[in-house]
């Protein structure tokens, strides 16, 4: 690949920032079609472009700057019921996690189990030649799966009138569920192998780069795949949807209003009067008044932001606190006595989870939100109470979130 001046590029926060994460951002902006990048402060090491890591290019897209797990995303419901309904009704709470979503790799319903939802009747086929079961699909649709995924109660404070999602809030304390996950096998199975087919188109790219081969969008496999990442988008949405509908409906509950965001996928928008494909890896948009969610850990808060438009990040902001340590090493120096303290000592109370997404394994997201605050406005705040993740022995496997 010929020399060429690298895209410009800026970064937000330093403090725990790793190294190679920020030598990633440097490659991607090498690419020949690079036209802007931006590293987020939550960023840390990915294939390719690291998690945290924006990328700007002219008329392609990189299925592993999208990620591994098409449109991963967050939902936030607002419910009907005070936060004190928690504590009173914490069996009842509790069961509802427990039963009406699955945790762990590979996990979903039984056959007279299967969700409904019409992204099921949408045309699959483009899918085979990945690998995708569709019955397993559907399978897994209403699912969380496992890695950082989890679907929790908690309380959502906003410290004045603001409208969230289509309605506006007082200023109060409200009780919401909040859920994180994506596109589950369906979505693995197609990035891997549309991210082998660009390796196989661009064989000269240095090793450093290999991850960031491109489709051209233009081309048909380029067409293919950005059909297939707006499937799994729905997908990965009806899955939340499902979710909190079946969740919330066990409990007789009813949602005000809700909030949602994609932070694994790619778009073609705008940027100072140049259209572009923009990448957001781990990455939140935050186009002027665009609303998303950035959450914390276990046992730290969550944020419902508001995006400022910041053209330097390219319109985006992070996608949660972000790891200051790997899994392994997670697993090798904390103790599950020293998490459940944690969690106990910040008033939360964990159904599964595994000891590789203690809350010590993660940032200050207070740090992160400090440090981006030309890039978002804090609507509310979100306070874990209730949490439900993949039990030890699927949480402890490597997360396909890269």
């Amino acid at each position: 690949m010929p020399a060429k001046k690298t895209a410009p590029w800026r970064q937000w926060g330093h403090a725990d920032m790793d190294e190679a994460a920020i030598q990633q951002m440097r490659n991607a902006c090498l690419l020949p079609n690079a036209v802007y990048g931006a590293l987020m402060p939550d960023a840390h090491v990915g294939y390719g472009l690291p998690i945290g890591g924006v990328l700007a290019i002219d008329n392609a897209v990189i299925p592993y700057a999208v990620g591994v797990d098409i449109a991963c995303r967050m939902r936030l419901s607002v419910l009907d019921m005070p936060p004190e309904a928690l504590k009173e009704r914490r069996d009842a709470f509790a069961a509802a996690l427990q039963t009406q979503t699955r945790f762990g790799v590979g996990k979903g319903f039984a056959v007279h189990e299967r969700r409904e939802h019409q992204v099921m009747d949408e045309d699959w086929s483009m899918l085979k030649k990945a690998g995708v079961n569709k019955d397993k699909a559907w399978e897994q649709l209403g699912s969380s799966g496992a890695g950082n995924h989890f679907v929790e109660f908690g309380e959502l404070h906003l410290p004045r009138t603001a409208r969230l999602g289509g309605l506006k809030l007082e200023a109060g304390a409200y009780l919401a569920l909040l859920s994180h996950s994506g596109s589950r096998g369906s979505g693995e199975a197609a990035a891997t192998y549309y991210s082998r087919l660009a390796m196989s188109l661009h064989p000269s790219l240095p090793q450093e780069l290999r991850h960031l081969a491109w489709l051209e969008l233009d081309s048909e496999p380029g067409q293919e795949y950005w059909e297939v990442m707006q499937l799994m988008g729905r997908y990965a949405a009806a899955n939340h949807e499902l979710i909190h509908r079946h969740v919330l409906s066990q409990l007789g509950a009813e949602p005000l209003t809700h909030v949602e965001n994609h932070h694994n996928f790619a778009w073609k928008e705008e940027h100072h009067g140049r259209k572009v494909v923009v990448h957001r890896k781990g990455a939140t948009p935050a186009g002027a008044g665009v609303q998303g969610i950035i959450p914390g850990s276990m046992a730290s808060p969550g944020f419902v932001v508001q995006g400022l438009g910041n053209s330097a990040s390219i319109h985006s902001c992070s996608h949660g606190a972000g790891r200051r340590m790997s899994r392994g090493e997670a697993l090798r120096t904390l103790s599950r006595e020293s998490m459940l303290a944690l969690l106990k000592a910040n008033r939360v109370e964990l159904l599964s989870g595994g000891l590789d997404e203690s809350p010590a394994a993660y940032k200050d997201i207070n740090e992160v939100m400090r440090v981006q605050a030309d890039l978002v406005e804090i609507l509310a705040r979100f306070e874990p109470r209730l949490v439900k993740m993949a039990p030890d022995d699927s949480a402890r496997r490597q997360s396909k979130k890269r």
